[in-house]
């Protein structure tokens, strides 16, 4: 088996057995990242922008202009890569009818998102991991549904990410299921991921992660004229957003302000993505979206799921929001010739790196503890194997209460484990690995007896 060697960690002579951990890139994720194609990637957003508009509130009969038509369109893709899935992919238009609100919807619509589904191959599993984009676009004027509103990179790079990742992803298989939906009505509120997450609370869905690509696609900033395509910002909630109240308590007593299931997911992001992806870092942002702004990932982390924010690194307000027009010299509308194509492959490729990595890792280890019976210098963790899933054993982790990223791994077979190193002075967390060396999301410890 080929074995791709990314990092090494050393540790402490202390830990005898466990003196080094080495992760390896997964051959079949390899693989996958290969088959990510910048050409691919910009034939959908020409084919995106080619409706003329896709605001929420365009048409949704027109067969050739319009969100129903573009709709219909992300449709007959899905539909072309279920047929050599061998029958795991299964897609839909999910709609239903929105009121006329009297802020950005006048007269009632017709909202759609468009869903594929790759049913996962265990029945005993029943998670599912989410990657998101918003097909709708938007003129200067939100309620403009008429004129042209191309919306290459907003957000037609994250429902060509969306796309990516369905074609690449449905010929392989995975134990969990994995959600491709490119949304409706972002732009007038975040009415599709919004009518999405209600329906997942109220169906009791297990998502276990969302992963939202909201202008993903440009290398460059207007006023600070910045240019790079080597880094890609990823945003996550600090405080939970769903049941602070009954939380704060165990947060604030724990100091575990940074250790939200949204927070523990960034930090994910961040690694996994990295692992795959040449040149490119993953820059965590300690906010859940950009300032005083919001995206179709926030419906989510209000309904108790774990979802991130994933956003270029600048962003160039001359193509966001704004009508196609040339003043002073300056080309304004979001147009598909401001895109970086390779920059949009490299945080596609990212996005999936983490589907692929989570939906074929087992399930996250459960009852993890750590033991406070005694005042001690050590730290003392135990843990129960996963509902789902076959483990090779488990990673610890470990980092100084300052830092924003976990820095020690260390890996056991067993289900519990005895530091040299204080719980007073540092964060921890298992996670459960694969066989084929997938790791879980990480679970910090709760105090046990």
């Amino acid at each position: 088996m080929r074995k791709y060697i990314l990092t090494i960690l050393l540790f402490a002579g202390a830990f005898t057995g466990h003196a080094q951990v080495t992760v390896e890139r997964d051959p079949e994720i390899a693989d996958m990242i290969k088959e990510v194609n910048a050409d691919s990637l910009q034939s959908y957003i020409h084919s995106m922008v080619a409706f003329g508009t896709r605001s929420t509130v365009s048409s949704v009969t027109d067969r050739r202009r319009g969100i129903g038509a573009a709709r219909e369109w992300v449709l007959a893709k899905f539909n072309q890569w279920a047929a050599s899935s061998g029958g795991r992919l299964t897609a839909f238009v999910d709609t239903t009818t929105y009121a006329a609100d009297g802020r950005r919807v006048k007269a009632p619509v017709n909202l759609g998102n468009t869903v594929a589904t790759l049913k996962g191959t265990d029945p005993n599993d029943n998670r599912i991991f989410i990657i998101s984009g918003h097909l709708d676009s938007r003129r200067t004027d939100v309620m403009d549904g008429t004129a042209d509103a191309p919306g290459a990179n907003d957000d037609g790079s994250g429902s060509a990410a969306v796309l990516e990742c369905a074609r690449v992803m449905s010929r392989h298989a995975f134990p969990a299921t994995i959600v491709f939906v490119t949304v409706s009505g972002e732009e007038q509120g975040l009415l599709g991921s919004g009518y999405m997450a209600k329906k997942a609370k109220g169906q009791n869905w297990n998502i276990a992660a969302v992963l939202n690509n909201d202008i993903m696609g440009s290398n460059n900033s207007n006023e600070t004229n910045i240019i790079d395509n080597t880094r890609v910002r990823v945003f996550s909630e600090g405080l939970p957003a769903y049941d602070l109240d009954k939380q704060a308590k165990q947060i604030r007593q724990l100091g575990l302000e940074n250790d939200g299931a949204a927070r523990q997911l960034a930090r994910y992001v961040k690694e996994v993505g990295q692992r795959y992806v040449d040149n490119l870092e993953v820059v965590m942002v300690y906010r859940n979206d950009r300032f005083l702004r919001g995206g179709d990932h926030s419906p989510y982390v209000e309904n108790g799921f774990p979802a991130v924010r994933i956003t270029e690194m600048n962003e160039n307000y001359n193509h966001q929001h704004q009508d196609v027009r040339t003043e002073k010299g300056v080309v304004y509308g979001d147009l598909a010739e401001f895109m970086d194509f390779e920059y949009l492959r490299k945080n596609t490729a990212m996005n999936l790196a983490n589907l692929a990595n989570l939906a074929k890792a087992p399930g996250m280890p459960q009852e993890v503890r750590v033991e406070v019976r005694n005042l001690t210098n050590g730290t003392q963790l135990s843990w129960k194997a996963p509902a789902n899933g076959k483990v090779r054993g488990y990673y610890i982790l470990m980092r100084e209460t300052t830092s924003a990223v976990w820095e020690k791994k260390i890996f056991t077979p067993l289900t519990e484990m005895k530091l040299p190193y204080s719980k007073d002075n540092y964060f921890f967390a298992v996670q459960s690995v694969s066989e084929s060396g997938n790791e879980s999301l990480p679970v910090v410890p709760v105090p046990g007896r």
